[in-house]
């Protein structure tokens, strides 16, 4: 009977564990490795956020579609982008 029941828990955590793993990956914040070229509609200084922008303020650079993975990837778009090295 014990070898029956230690059969079925290792089974049974056999089966879940790959639910707990997918749901730890998802849980990952998209926004930890997205960046932005954004520039002020007032200023027209560009910068580089993490977090897409919400208001009239920010507009971003190259349009909704453009989000880099990298800082340094970013870095290096900006300083070719003609609206930010004005």
């Amino acid at each position: 009977m014990k070898t029956a029941l230690a059969f079925a828990a290792l089974l049974s955590a056999a089966i879940a564990a790959p639910a707990f793993a997918q749901t730890s990956t998802m849980t990952t914040s998209p926004s930890a490795s997205s960046y932005y070229i954004v520039q002020d509609v007032a200023t027209k200084k560009c910068t580089i956020v993490h977090e897409k922008p919400l208001g009239a303020s920010m507009t971003i650079v190259g349009g909704d579609s453009v989000i880099y993975k990298t800082e340094t990837e970013a870095q290096s778009a900006m300083k070719t982008t003609k609206v930010c090295t004005n």
